[in-house]
């Protein structure tokens, strides 16, 4: 498959643009856990295509064997706060979350213009998926995880990330998307070994339209993927991040918060994770 031309072929690109906001080595001095949480944090270390990488690791410090993992994948802003958190939640869960950083030396940015060039570098090219897989091949070496149960998540430029990883052949059990962009499925892709897909997706987003969407499915459908759609009425664009309102007072067109649907879509994640996992 050649993983560049099908990504240089989706129409979601320009769109997104504008649009989303050899050993591991142990950061010792990030390693922590906030008092009485339950849970270990750990900024881990990787290369990627040269490029040092700085992943959050985050699990329950009351695991006693291998558990599933789930790659929590950032939007375009790259590896913040609110990527974060949404690891820490699925931590609770009992999963081992980790967010790997796609732009390098832990970068991000609150400016859609430096965001858009972060973002640049890696749209269109095997890059976006190599380096989603570098962070994962770099968990794979810790006795924390099961090889077997692993899952990838990503919220706008990390659903594309996270679709693109798992076109890549990675060994993907379950993939889903937050208004994520919608890459077509390759042609030959069905006949493999495939995940799960969980589409959550606003049914008003402007900047992955119905056009998009539709073309989605209907490569799904001719590969007989076993996915799920979802759309939230009245939902825009980055529609579960609550900071996606502060992005729209700042210009940033078809964004936008939308508490009910952020709330019912997260739920819709853990069942769908419960039933891939068997947890």
């Amino acid at each position: 498959m050649n993983l560049s031309k099908v990504l240089a072929g989706s129409l979601l690109v320009t769109g997104l643009f504008a649009a989303c906001m050899n050993e591991v080595k142990q950061d010792k001095q990030a390693a922590s856990a906030s008092p009485g949480s339950g849970l270990k944090e750990e900024t881990i270390t990787y290369q990627g295509d040269g490029a040092t990488m700085n992943g959050y690791l985050v699990y329950a410090d009351s695991i006693t064997k291998r558990q599933p993992v789930v790659l929590v994948v950032h939007e375009w802003w790259g590896l913040n706060d609110y990527i974060k958190s949404r690891a820490r939640q699925i931590a609770e869960w009992g999963y081992v979350a980790f967010a790997p950083d796609m732009y390098g030396a832990g970068q991000t940015t609150t400016d859609p213009k430096v965001a858009g060039e972060y973002a640049g570098k890696l749209y269109g090219k095997p890059l976006l998926a190599e380096r989603a897989k570098a962070g994962l091949d770099q968990l794979l070496k810790t006795d924390l995880v099961d090889a077997k149960k692993i899952g990838s998540i990503g919220f706008c430029f990390g659903g594309a990330t996270s679709l693109a990883l798992a076109y890549s052949g990675a060994p993907l059990a379950a993939v889903a998307t937050f208004h994520g962009g919608l890459i077509p499925v390759p042609a030959g892709y069905g006949a493999k070994t495939t995940p799960k897909f969980l589409i959550l997706h606003g049914a008003l987003d402007p900047l992955v339209p119905k056009k998009v969407v539709d073309e989605f499915l209907a490569s799904a459908n001719a590969e007989k993927l076993d996915y799920q759609l979802v759309l939230y009425s009245g939902a825009v664009h980055a529609f579960s991040n609550p900071n996606a309102d502060k992005a729209k007072a700042a210009g940033l067109n078809g964004v936008g918060y939308n508490a009910a649907a952020a709330k019912h879509s997260w739920d819709q994640l853990k069942v769908f994770l419960n039933e891939v996992f068997g947890s």
